[in-house]
C-alpha cells in the first residue's frame, strides 16, 4: 500500500507541474490569498512557483530572521521558498525538498527567472522522511500541506528533529483530522493524494511530534475553509480541482476532483471522475482543518 501511495503522489503531482498552472489564473491567486497570502506576497514571485496547493503560509508564521537557513519540504513550483528566501536574506539559504523531478525542474527554472538571482536559493529531489542534509544544520524547517502525504509520518518527524540545529523549530501549515473519516473516503488512495485520507489526528500529530523529541508543540486550527479550492473552477490546466473548461458548481472536493483531460488521460481521469462523485458526499470541512503547527526542538544541555 505504502508504494502505491507513494507512487500515486509522485505522479499527479507531477503531471500538476506540467499543468502550466500560475498566479496568471484568477482562481490559482484566489485560493493562495484564502489561505492566508496577501497580493504582494504572490507578485513579489515567479508566476509559476505558486499552483494552488497551499493549505497556509508557513511564511508568515515562521519568524524567519536574516541569515538563517530554513528548508522547505515539499517545496512543489517553489513558492514558500522564494518567500523564505527574501526574508533570510542573501547570508541565509532557502532549500526546497520534493520528490518529484517535473517540480524540481519546475522551481529550478522559477528560481531562474526569480529578480536578482537564486544566490541563496537550493532545490534538491528527495523524500521528506530521508533529508539529504547534515544533522543540526537548518534553523527552521516549514512546509506547506505536504506532511499529511508521506506514509510514514512519524520518520518525518524524527527526520526534522535530526536536521535541526538545537533550538531550531518547525513551523508548519497542514492538514489534519478533527474525526475519522468515513470507511470508503479513508481507504481511498486519490483521497489520499488529495491531501485528506492521509491526515491524521491531531492529537497524533502532537504525539508524534512530542515522541521524536520535540517540546512546545502546538498545533492550532487555521479556521480555513476547505472548500476554497473551489475557486480553482474554470482554469486551464490538470490535476487539480474543478479543472474543467466549463463551468462547474463549487463542490467541497479537496484539489485532485473534477479534472480535466489535458494532462491527464485514461484510468487517470476516470479515478478523479470518481473521487469527485465520491468527495461530493461529504463535506470535507467536517472531518479535516487547515492547521497551523509549532514545535521546537530543545537546547543542548549544558555541561
Amino acid at each position: 500500500m505504502t508504494d502505491t501511495i507513494v507512487d500515486a503522489v509522485r505522479s499527479r503531482y507531477g503531471a500538476l507541474a506540467q499543468s502550466g498552472l500560475s498566479n496568471a489564473h484568477a482562481g490559482v491567486r484566489a485560493v493562495a490569498e484564502a489561505f492566508g497570502y496577501s497580493a504582494e506576497e504572490l507578485a513579489s514571485i515567479p508566476a509559476g512557483a505558486n499552483m494552488g496547493l497551499s493549505c497556509g503560509n508557513p511564511t508568515a508564521t515562521a519568524n524567519l530572521r536574516t541569515g538563517e537557513t530554513v528548508i522547505d519540504l515539499g517545496s512543489g513550483g517553489g513558492l514558500d521558498v522564494f518567500l523564505a528566501a527574501s526574508k533570510v536574506g542573501p547570508t541565509g539559504k532557502a532549500i526546497g525538498i520534493d520528490m518529484t523531478t517535473e517540480m524540481i525542474e519546475l522551481a529550478r527554472r522559477n528560481a531562474a527567472q526569480r529578480a536578482g538571482g537564486a544566490t541563496n536559493i537550493e532545490f534538491h529531489q528527495a523524500t521528506i522522511d530521508h533529508l539529504p542534509l547534515a544533522d543540526s544544520s537548518v534553523d527552521c524547517v516549514i512546509s506547506n500541506c505536504v506532511i499529511n502525504l508521506a506514509p510514514d509520518k512519524r520518520a518525518v518527524f524524527r527526520e526534522v528533529a535530526r536536521v535541526l540545529k538545537p533550538g531550531g523549530r518547525l513551523a508548519v501549515s497542514d492538514i489534519a483530522l478533527k474525526q475519522p473519516l468515513p470507511l470508503e473516503l479513508g481507504n481511498d488512495v486519490l483521497a489520499y493524494v488529495g491531501c485528506i485520507a492521509g491526515a491524521i489526528s491531531l492529537e497524533e500529530y502532537r504525539q508524534g511530534l512530542l515522541d521524536a523529541g520535540f517540546s512546545e508543540v502546538m498545533i492550532v486550527d487555521s479556521g480555513a475553509d476547505l472548500n476554497a479550492y473551489a475557486k480553482m473552477e474554470n482554469q486551464s490546466g490538470c490535476c487539480s480541482p474543478a479543472m474543467t473548461e466549463t463551468s462547474q458548481p463549487a463542490t467541497s472536493s479537496l484539489p485532485i476532483a473534477n479534472v480535466s483531460s489535458d494532462c491527464c488521460t485514461g484510468t487517470a481521469t476516470e479515478l478523479h471522475d470518481s473521487l469527485k462523485d465520491l468527495l461530493s458526499r461529504y463535506n470535507v470541512n467536517d472531518y479535516a482543518a487547515s492547521v497551523k503547527v509549532f514545535a521546537v526542538k530543545p537546547e543542548a544541555p549544558s555541561t
